[in-house]
């Protein structure tokens, strides 16, 4: 995966005002999301437009964390640990996705 392909990622932490977990959450994909390179946004699903965006998700609780499309976790804490390694997991295998269905040269 070039560059841009992983800049244009975003890192989403689905939160609630009242969810006790979601400021640790918050830190703790911002922390992965600078590591990868990843963009980040918060989704506040307190709103009407984050609580659509959670619902298009399939997410229904707080905290919850997507990559792209998928979800990583949902209504959980996760560790920075197990974070960092779902995102190189997908990262890996979006790569080799994208270079399998590269046209070949030679």
């Amino acid at each position: 995966m070039d560059e841009f392909s992983v800049k244009a990622l975003e890192l989403k932490v689905f939160t609630m005002p009242t969810c006790s977990s979601c400021p640790a959450a918050k830190q703790i994909a911002l922390e992965v999301a600078k590591k990868f390179g990843l963009a980040y946004r918060e989704v506040d699903m307190k709103t009407r437009e984050g609580l659509v965006e959670g619902l298009a998700h399939q997410i229904m609780s707080a905290p919850s964390i997507t990559l792209g499309d998928e979800v990583i976790v949902a209504g959980s804490l996760i560790s920075k640990e197990r974070l960092e390694e779902e995102v190189r997991r997908r990262l890996e295998r979006w790569r080799t996705r994208a270079s399998s269905g590269a046209p070949k040269e030679g």
